[in-house]
């Protein structure tokens, strides 16, 4: 099936899609359909995700702008660069263990606010059903995939030493292979316990008291105390006037400001008469991506601490400045950039309802640390602080981590809603503006606007360079007429997860949906 007038689900792993697809065929809403997968991709897609990171939302009814739920878990009140100095660390917070433990797992608050939300639309599935897929994966085990086993291969020497983490995804004593099924009983408890107890448990209730206990004894800074007055937000997403209508993406502490000011600069440097692989194009795109970063290292950081509106960087004028200062012919200056690992999900239901939402633990596996006997595998969102003064993201308590995640959303002048995104880190805005303009300036189907070759600037997983990394299906003149144009290029295999697991769904106004998952995932598209 290419296309349907119902329900709608991209998801990079297909049980995740399966489950949205089911709720809305039980007649549950988007949102709905939303919460069931991101509980299930947090269990199947372990190095990706977890219950222990940060979620963000776009949630758009129908004929109306989207609103924003940020999930993003605070610092805790000791973390302090005093603090970390008496543990003997000033120069950087550890990528891995306890120490990268500092922030507050946001991603269920997000469910519950979610939660919220569905009933408000007219929801009225038990919290017990939208679990329950999520739980029996969890207790009768999952499939370890490739994409899973590659990264268990990869990571272990980093995080197989962490706290509960060889007792939870090794158990045996080795590496699961391809293949294999794992099982995750600790896992399973605590979401059983979640629908029966509620979701505020993982917060302020029993679960809350073990998760932080067994962090302090296992020396993150973090403490019950900070679990309770953790809470999600509704946020106003960033907009962006575009000729084809108005995109959005999250504001900060989120970089959803860096995918809308490249397509954004885009839209006045004009594509007309380019396409997708063409040498023009990827270098628009790439220099559109160097100016958004500038803006972003200068700018985002905790939205209490902005020194700037983040929506007057979307002015037209500002947009103007950025796009006078692309050089058509020659590559720009070097920017920094970082890794990250995410799920990125759309779901659309049969009334139009739109969500976009994007799940993380940041580096694969996050800290590596398991909660206790909870099997909640904790993020290392943290380490984006600074330990240096005066830092953009310097460390203080109780402060949000500057995030990479963003769900965008589109509404177009013809009536169109696009839901799409992806995993990637610092690639996420440049894979979602490939995915975008491929599809809706050059008229690429949905299929092909995702599984088209791409690129990323910046660094890979266990690499610090800043090249230029192209999928070695682009046509060799491509890398050189690049090279010849100033970028340090580097080759990526064809269908690389460094590219990104991106995903894309169309209500046309017709009621009529169609989507597309990446093959570079364990994804797929699912009609309700």
């Amino acid at each position: 099936m290419t296309s349907s007038t119902g329900g709608i689900a991209v998801a990079p792993h297909h049980l995740a899609a399966e489950s949205a697809r089911d709720i809305m065929r039980e007649g549950g809403n988007a949102i709905e359909a939303m919460i069931a997968a991101a509980a299930t991709i947090a269990v199947v897609y372990p190095h990706m995700n977890a219950l222990g990171g940060d979620g963000f939302w776009l949630i758009a009814e129908p004929g109306e702008a989207p609103r924003a739920i940020d999930a993003c878990g605070a610092s805790a009140a000791l973390a302090s660069r005093a603090w970390y100095a008496d543990q003997d660390v000033r120069d950087r917070i550890p990528n891995r263990g306890p120490l990268a433990a500092l922030t507050v797992a946001g991603t269920v608050s997000g469910w519950q606010l979610a939660l919220q939300a569905a009933a408000e639309a007219g929801g009225r599935l038990p919290l017990s059903r939208l679990l329950r897929d999520a739980e029996h994966h969890a207790r009768n085990g999952v499939t370890v995939t490739e994409n899973l086993a590659r990264s268990l291969r990869v990571k272990e020497p980093e995080v197989g030493q962490q706290p509960g983490f060889a007792l939870n995804f090794m158990p045996d004593g080795e590496l699961p292979a391809a293949g294999s099924t794992l099982y995750q009983l600790r896992l399973a408890d605590t979401l059983s316990q979640l629908a029966r107890e509620g979701l505020s448990d993982f917060y302020t209730g029993e679960l809350a008291r073990r998760m932080a206990s067994a962090l302090e004894r296992a020396g993150s800074p973090l403490r019950l105390s900070d679990f309770a007055a953790h809470r999600a937000q509704w946020r106003t997403p960033l907009e962006l006037e575009h000729s084809l209508g108005r995109i959005y993406n999250m504001p900060p502490p989120t970089q959803g400001l860096l995918s809308l000011l490249i397509l954004g600069q885009l839209d006045r440097l004009g594509l007309k008469g380019l396409h997708g692989q063409s040498v023009d194009y990827i270098h628009r795109v790439v220099e559109a991506t160097r100016q958004a970063f500038r803006i972003r290292d200068r700018y985002l950081t905790d939205p209490a601490r902005m020194r700037v509106d983040a929506q007057s960087l979307l002015s037209p004028e500002c947009l103007d400045t950025l796009a006078d200062g692309i050089d058509p012919e020659r590559a720009g200056g070097r920017v920094n950039t970082a890794p990250g690992d995410t799920v990125w999900l759309g779901v659309v239901d049969g009334e139009g309802r739109a969500v976009s939402f994007i799940q993380s633990i940041y580096h694969e596996f996050g800290s590596g640390l398991v909660a206790g006997d909870t099997g909640v595998l904790w993020q290392n969102r943290g380490v984006s602080f600074s330990l240096q003064a005066g830092a953009l993201n310097a460390l203080d308590p109780c402060r949000k981590p500057f995030h990479t995640l963003n769900p965008p959303m589109a509404q177009l002048k013809d009536g169109r809603t696009v839901v799409y995104g992806s995993m990637g880190g610092d690639g996420q805005p440049q894979f979602q503006a490939t995915v975008f303009t491929r599809h809706l300036v050059f008229g690429d189907s949905v299929q092909d606007a995702v599984s088209a070759p791409r690129w990323l600037l910046g660094r890979t997983w266990g690499s610090a360079s800043e090249t230029l990394k192209l999928e070695s299906r682009f046509a060799p003149e491509v890398f050189e007429q690049l090279a010849a144009r100033g970028h340090a290029i580097e080759s990526l295999s064809d269908f690389d997860d460094s590219a990104g697991h991106a995903g894309l769904i169309v209500r046309h106004p017709d009621g009529r949906v169609e989507g597309a998952s990446d093959p570079r995932s364990d994804g797929s598209v699912e009609y309700a």
